[in-house]
């Protein structure tokens, strides 16, 4: 686990907002609902993640302690409240690099949003534009404001500002059909998003098209990509993991997560071998050694919302 790594920058405020610096031009925002990364440089700011809407003021009034300069990019690493709720207000607070005056919109006129300046680019996968612009039973849409304004659909997109290449890769059918991993590689950051989880287990949502092996593909991803701090370990270097809640991770958190996760699909697989129904391999428990740490009694990163993600999984020959 990653500790010496980091710098406070600020301490928990009311709103239990707190920022870690974890490079000379990385920060790490904690306590805005998931884990937001800043990027600061001569081209403004890149944000991944911008946590949930009533965090978003506290969320922008930290980014503004780290710097003046403009917010350019804001990135969802997934279509999850807490990593899109803060949008609509990051994106309204930066410019983009692509211009700062709309022209040509109806009636003459060249304002966007009730202003002059065109607001931060938004950027994440296909699906995660979908999923924001669509109704449900649950919720309604969110505002087009809030929608990302650049996607792609597969494989990945690329960039390279403040110094760096920066990488969004999209990581199909792991928590969702929509998650990404971003790769700052001159900062050697990754943030992992909901692919990764300190402090719980994954919740592999099987309905919006997440699956266990897209997990631990995803997962194997980041083990090949992240570096360790080998030959000298005691240095605690090498790449820094960011979760999607919790502490940072290095490139052997991430080998125990995955590890961990491979374990409990092959216990899970045994008994579905062995004829045994989802009721029946709930309560035998294959999560046992892990659901002490992990585990939770309700909700989607629940122990039992795991054992049903995964045999539903290979039910559907997700194996």
């Amino acid at each position: 686990m990653v500790t010496a790594a980091v710098a406070l920058v600020s301490a928990q405020s009311s709103t239990n907002v707190e920022t870690l610096q974890l490079r000379p031009n990385f920060w790490m925002i904690a306590g805005a609902g998931a884990n937001v990364a800043v990027q600061v440089g001569v081209d403004g700011v890149v944000v991944v993640d911008s946590g949930t809407a009533a965090t978003a003021p506290a969320i922008l009034a930290e980014i503004q302690k780290i710097t003046k300069q403009p917010i350019r990019y804001v990135i969802n690493t997934s279509a999850d409240e807490d990593h899109v709720g803060g949008n609509q207000v990051l994106s309204k607070a930066g410019e983009t690099l692509l211009g700062t005056r709309v022209t040509g919109l109806p009636g003459g006129g060249t304002s966007y949003f009730g202003s002059d300046i065109l607001p931060a680019s938004i950027l994440a996968v296909e699906a995660v534009l979908k999923r924001m612009s669509d109704a449900t039973a649950q919720r309604p849409a969110y505002p087009a404001a809030a929608w990302p304004t650049e996607t792609f659909e597969f494989g990945r997109k690329n960039m390279f500002l403040n110094g760096e290449g920066i990488e969004v890769v999209h990581q199909p059918s792991a928590h969702s059909d929509g998650d990404s991993i971003v790769f700052f590689r001159k900062s050697d950051v990754i943030v992992a998003g909901d692919i990764v989880d300190a402090e719980r287990f994954p919740a592999i949502d099987v309905a919006r098209g997440g699956s266990i092996q897209g997990e631990l593909d995803a997962l194997n991803r980041l083990t090949a990509l992240a570096i360790p701090s080998v030959p000298i370990a005691a240095r605690e270097e090498g790449t820094l993991v960011i979760p999607g809640h919790g502490h940072v991770f290095d490139q052997f958190d991430v080998v125990n997560y995955r590890d961990m996760l491979t374990i409990i699909r092959d216990r899970v697989r045994d008994m579905i071998a062995a004829g045994m129904t989802l009721d029946q391999v709930k309560a035998a428990g294959p999560a046992k050694g892990y659901a002490g740490r992990y585990g939770a009694q309700t909700g989607p990163n629940s122990t039992n919302s795991l054992i049903e993600a995964i045999y539903r999984s290979l039910s559907k020959g997700k194996l």
